[in-house]
């Protein structure tokens, strides 16, 4: 008997497809709305592995509901919607897919700090409306790349694959994170600063660092007091890293310049959400890794990550091991 997998969101064909060749599958067919929770702890029942996103919260109410689940292969890089330390409990392994996105995701980073220097956004919208009517010395004016100050906080793959794009800006580079990382200071010209040194000095304080229960709220009120009032936060990880209340105080009173987000605390962020209101900040619906190459890639690995486990073999990336 095949072993029975289910898939919390259509992924491209070719990859069910795939899937279909070892395993009964089932899948989510609503493409645009999540899983509904009732069906998941149905299905969860009756599973032996489950392809899902981070938009499913596989919490340990959930994982009680599985009786044969091996392995949860999840369709991203972080997986702080599962509650790893209830899977392991369980014996059912969770895997992820590191890597593949990391160059789409440093793209997107620097294109979003771009973009909210630059206020292109705003300028699309200013020409749309009929309001560019001649031409003035400071319209639309924005801030500098080429030779400026970027601070990035989390140096992992994708915090050096920005650092590479920053480079070539001719960009000085300070960086924060839990290790050095003397390597990447040697190729890149990279300087280590304590997180305070770097938001003071920073013309660009780019967020890159996993979100856990240490990184939960990392920038607040007292770390936007002490970066320039020209200053723009890029927020391309997780939204619960920056405080976002604290975040929109900012912006208002001047204390920052501008900020470029690709993530919130609540995802899909409410229509209503202050920081919405504010002209200074570019608001995108969580793309960082979206471009048809990398998606494909990133649901290769998941179904590979998948397999591999019901085939009682290692996967490449397993996350609770």
């Amino acid at each position: 008997m095949m072993p029975k997998i289910y898939i919390t969101r259509k992924i491209p064909v070719p990859i069910i497809k795939h899937l279909e060749k070892s395993c009964d599958v089932s899948v989510w067919e609503h493409e645009d709305t999540p899983v509904p929770r009732d069906v998941l702890e149905e299905k969860m029942g009756e599973i032996d592995g489950l392809f899902c996103l981070l938009t499913e919260t596989i919490d340990e109410e959930i994982l009680s509901k599985a009786t044969k689940l091996k392995v949860i292969s999840n369709m991203a890089v972080g997986y702080n919607n599962i509650d790893i330390e209830a899977a392991s409990k369980k014996g059912i392994m969770v895997t992820n897919t590191p890597g593949v996105l990391t160059e789409t995701t440093a793209d997107l980073t620097f294109a979003l700090l771009m973009t909210t220097a630059r206020r292109i956004t705003e300028a699309s919208a200013f020409l749309r409306a009929g309001q560019w009517q001649t031409w003035s010395p400071m319209q639309l004016t924005g801030q500098d790349i080429y030779q400026s100050t970027i601070g990035i906080i989390g140096l992992g793959r994708i915090g050096e694959a920005l650092a590479r794009r920053a480079k070539g800006f001719n960009m000085n580079i300070l960086y924060h994170s839990r290790n050095r990382k003397l390597q990447a200071e040697e190729e890149l010209g990279l300087h280590f600063a304590s997180l305070e040194d770097l938001l003071r000095k920073s013309d660009f304080v780019c967020i890159m660092t996993p979100y856990t229960t240490d990184t939960h709220n990392m920038i607040r009120k007292e770390h936007f007091q002490l970066m320039k009032d020209s200053a723009i936060l890029i927020n391309t990880a997780r939204g619960g890293i920056v405080n976002e209340n604290d975040l929109y105080q900012a912006l208002s009173l001047g204390q920052i310049w501008a900020a470029g987000l690709d993530v919130f605390e609540q995802e899909p962020v409410s229509l209503d959400h202050p920081l919405l209101t504010l002209p200074n900040v570019v608001t995108l619906p969580h793309i960082g890794s979206a471009s048809i190459v990398t998606r494909m890639k990133m649901a290769e690995v998941a179904s590979d990550n998948l397999l591999r486990v019901l085939n009682g073999e290692i996967p490449r990336h397993v996350v609770n091991v």
